[in-house]
């Protein structure tokens, strides 16, 4: 049997999908699969290397887990590269650049100047991979003093420090409500899809709490036809593409993510795995 880290568990779940998962304590994203699915734990691996789905939370180390479970003979279903490509915007912004706010991104922190003659003011800010917490004061930079301030904080920031600093284009984007705390992103008409092996898989809102939002039928072709189109060019295993409208009707994509990484926010947890294991099902004839 192979060797796991603490708190993890490798399941086959209904014979077709290999998971290692791990409890995060995080509601969206922790799921019991074995409360749903039948799950098997196998004493014995087979002799050949097998593709395994972590859903263990976000390691730090990703390419380094990688190494250690491919000796082991699990290969997990992204590479370091193809991880990357997932979830860092240099990586994927290049293959998405017409359907996504402008960006630039910088290897060390940028002064004021730079940005103001690279993007303009006000600009998004983000580290390559992720905000903080959806903090405003870290996120929506209107000059800069603000940006300044920010990056005073992404400097002691634990998620953001490590990051490259990324500067996008501020797009008006459609509200949803405008109810969250002082310091919260603005909940924009926003939705997660997941996409297995090019196909979708599960969609919600992004938004999961305050006030409910859904897409007219209309909405959804539109959306779903711009998350499909970033999902074929970006060519991932499992990938999770944001998409969110714009106040002039526009849809656009906010970011991408790996699969085994994000968070279910409103998408049903339970339907997606199903409809990942029908799929796989039908690849094995």
């Amino acid at each position: 049997m192979a060797m796991l880290r603490a708190g993890e568990d490798l399941l086959k779940v209904e014979d077709r999908l290999w998971l290692l998962t791990a409890q995060t304590g995080t509601g969206i994203y922790d799921f019991a699969f074995d409360r749903f699915f039948a799950c098997r734990r196998p004493y014995v691996l087979p002799d050949a290397p097998i593709d395994v789905v972590a859903r263990a939370g976000a390691w730090p180390d990703y390419a380094e887990r990688y190494r250690e479970l491919e000796a082991q003979g699990l290969r997990l279903v992204h590479s370091p590269e193809q991880h990357q490509r997932a979830t860092e915007l240099p990586h994927w912004y290049p293959l998405l650049e017409d359907l996504t706010p402008r960006s630039v991104w910088f290897d060390a922190p940028p002064d004021a100047d730079t940005v103001a003659r690279s993007v303009g003011w006000p600009v998004f800010l983000k580290g390559a991979r992720q905000t903080s917490r959806h903090r405003k004061s870290l996120s929506i930079i209107e000059g800069p003093d603000a940006f300044r301030q920010a990056m005073e904080a992404y400097a002691q920031d634990p998620i953001l420090h490590w990051q490259q600093v990324v500067c996008r284009e501020l797009r008006p984007l459609r509200r949803v409500d405008d109810t969250q705390g002082a310091d919260a992103l603005p909940r924009s008409f926003e939705f997660r899809t997941f996409w297995w092996r090019q196909q979708l898989v599960g969609w919600g809102p992004y938004w999961w709490q305050g006030t409910p939002y859904t897409l007219t039928p209309r909405e959804e072709h539109d959306a779903l036809a711009l998350a499909g189109e970033a999902a074929r060019r970006v060519a991932l295993p499992f990938l999770v593409v944001d998409v969110a409208q714009e106040q002039s009707g526009r849809w656009i994509v906010i970011e991408c993510n790996d699969g085994q990484e994000s968070g279910y926010v409103g998408v049903s947890p339970f339907a997606l795995w199903q409809r990942v294991l029908d799929l796989e099902q039908e690849r094995a004839g």
